[in-house]
């Protein structure tokens, strides 16, 4: 490959974190607005509450889908890559034919189940009516699943990131009027008008992109079932996904109450969700460009390695700036009385960086629609989570809960890359060791500093971390793509312009 090549191959990855880090950065700055605003209004029991009713309905949803969106993906953006329009259009037809057949039975066995649900995640039935209203949620959640799929396998990236954008901020302009006029109340129907505003949202540029021309016939139902046979084993794995968050809440709210299902909800979005819209261009870039590639090889192995190479140079500044300036950020996020909960994610965020590589890897058993392994790997994770987050709050709280999740991510990684080097022929490049050598130890670093009491010690320690690890990271994003000459052009043109 030429030296051109992989500048533009770089550089295309660097775009699309670009693209969707930066629309997810206002995206995240909108809802840390909301969340500070909610946790004002609610607390960390309302919080928990919210937490509790998500994972359970994500639960629900996940069961019914069959895994569509993850086959959609797969199959329209093959028929895309070899420009079959015919194809994508009778693919369209299918996913959307069987999202909506999948919705209605989510719904209905969200109202079926509801009585169980209420029971398993409050140890009584005093919430059998609350599912009953969310029943709706499960079946949105498919249908915009499924037409995010389709935006996603045509590449149609900016106008998916935006809708990202304005779900977040229709979520800022429905929930808080509600939680401040009707409080805990008001958490039911703030989280449906939710799913159907992210649901209009959807619909509204894939409709555009492919217009809808639903029917019911044998056809679409028999061309359908291919995709339900390779996401039986998706949905299987994304139970274990999903039911981990609602068996992990479930606990902690039976043996602690929902003060702390709030403060561990809080943890884990600051750290996992925040700090990982990095993770963003993954999912709608880099899944359908890997997906397209046919066969395992050079080709295959180095546009995972290069995916990895950018993640990790992106995110690790960002992860040694995030521990360093938490006890500014979570009183600002939240409010004092989720104080509590720094410890745990402080130590969460070290686990970032081994999700950093192994995520990418996760691609390649959905890439290759190998749904058997990837049922295998997610099976391994939610044991792992489940195991050492239970004991670790069983012996120190949230911190031992914190220090439970990072353990699951290294132990994960050393199963990961053995097990994919042998199904896949996949290894890590000496270049995504490097940098794995260069950035770790600063994180480690980082976190060693949060024990330092001393304000005069502890952040010129910090910042001067920060600035290492960003350097570091620029110098090799230089050398990898044309950032430095795109930024320098950009000075030219204001220069001239002035």
């Amino acid at each position: 490959m030429s030296k051109k090549e992989r500048f533009d191959s770089y550089s295309h990855i660097l775009k699309y974190i670009g693209l969707f880090g930066g629309v997810q950065a206002l995206s995240i700055g909108v809802a840390l607005v909301r969340n500070k605003l909610v946790a004002l209004l609610l607390g960390p029991g309302g919080m928990g509450l919210v937490s509790l009713f998500n994972s359970t309905v994500s639960l629900v949803a996940d069961l019914s889908s069959f895994g569509i969106g993850l086959s959609a993906v797969q199959s329209i953006s093959r028929a895309y890559d070899q420009g079959d329009t015919e194809r994508i259009s009778r693919s369209v037809n299918v996913v959307r034919y069987w999202s909506a057949v999948l919705a209605l039975i989510g719904t209905a066995l969200c109202i079926v189940l509801s009585p169980f649900l209420s029971w398993f995640t409050f140890s009584w039935n005093g919430h059998t009516l609350h599912f009953i209203c969310l029943s709706p949620i499960v079946g949105l959640t498919i249908i915009t699943a499924c037409e995010t799929a389709i935006i996603k396998a045509v590449r149609e990236l900016r106008h998916l990131a935006w809708v990202t954008f304005y779900n977040i901020l229709g979520a800022l302009v429905v929930s808080v009027p509600i939680y401040y006029f009707w409080g805990m109340k008001g958490i039911v129907p703030s989280l449906v008008l939710m799913a159907f505003i992210q649901f209009l949202l959807t619909i509204r540029v894939s409709y555009h992109l492919y217009p809808l021309r639903l029917h019911f016939s044998k056809a679409l139902f028999h061309d359908g079932l291919g995709m339900i046979r390779l996401g039986t084993a998706f949905v299987v794995a994304g139970l274990f996904t999903s039911g981990t968050d609602f068996f992990i809440r479930s606990y902690l709210n039976n043996v602690a109450g929902l003060d702390i299902v709030g403060l561990y909800n809080a943890g884990i979005m600051m750290t996992l969700t925040y700090v990982g819209m990095v993770f963003s261009a993954m999912d709608t870039d880099y899944f359908p460009r890997l997906s397209g590639i046919k066969d395992l090889g050079v080709t295959f192995n180095t546009t995972v390695n290069r995916q990895i190479e950018m993640i990790f140079l992106m995110v690790s500044p960002l992860l040694v700036a995030f521990i360093i300036f938490l006890p500014i950020i979570l009183p600002l996020l939240y409010s004092g009385k989720f104080m509590p909960v720094l410890g745990m994610a402080q130590v969460v965020v070290l686990a970032m960086y081994f999700r950093a590589v192994e995520v990418p890897i996760e691609y390649i058993t959905l890439a290759r629609g190998d749904s058997l392994s990837y049922l295998l790997i997610q099976a391994v994770y939610a044991v792992l989570f489940v195991g050492l987050v239970i004991v670790g709050y069983s012996y120190f709280g949230l911190v031992g809960a914190g220090i439970g999740v990072t353990l699951t991510t290294f132990v994960y990684l050393a199963f990961i890359l053995p097990f994919s080097k042998s199904r896949y022929g996949f290894h890590l490049s000496p270049s995504v060791i490097g940098y794995v050598a260069a950035q770790l130890p600063i994180g480690l670093l980082a976190y060693t500093v949060t024990f330092v009491d001393r304000p005069i010690v502890y952040w010129p320690s910090g910042i001067a971390l920060c600035a290492v690890s960003t350097l570091i990271s620029l110098h090799f994003v230089r050398k990898k793509t044309h950032l430095w000459e795109k930024v320098a052009g950009k000075f030219k043109v204001m220069i001239k312009l002035w």
